[in-house]
């Protein structure tokens, strides 16, 4: 499965933008993982088809409400096998 490596900026941090993303991703199928930086943002690694991770790279781009999104950097990584969507440290 293609897999992407994100890093959301903006206001992300303290605006439950790690649970509804991992709600968002469970609910399109897409697996890895979401967790805050130490310099404010997001970063996400993200694996799943090609439509549905479109559709999640998508939902960065908004977050969720009180999230403030100025940009979505994205990077092709190698493919990686997940087995679950999960919320790290």
């Amino acid at each position: 499965m293609p897999t992407v490596y994100l890093v959301i900026h903006g206001k992300v941090q303290g605006v439950f933008f790690r649970a509804s993303a991992r709600k968002a991703a469970v609910a399109l199928g897409i697996k890895g993982w979401v967790k805050n930086r130490q310099d404010g943002h997001v970063e996400i690694m993200a694996s799943g088809s090609g439509e549905k991770l479109e559709k999640f790279i998508q939902w960065c781009s908004q977050g969720p409400p009180g999230a403030e999104v100025s940009a979505v950097e994205r990077f092709a990584v190698e493919d990686i096998a997940f087995d679950k969507f999960s919320i790290e440290k």
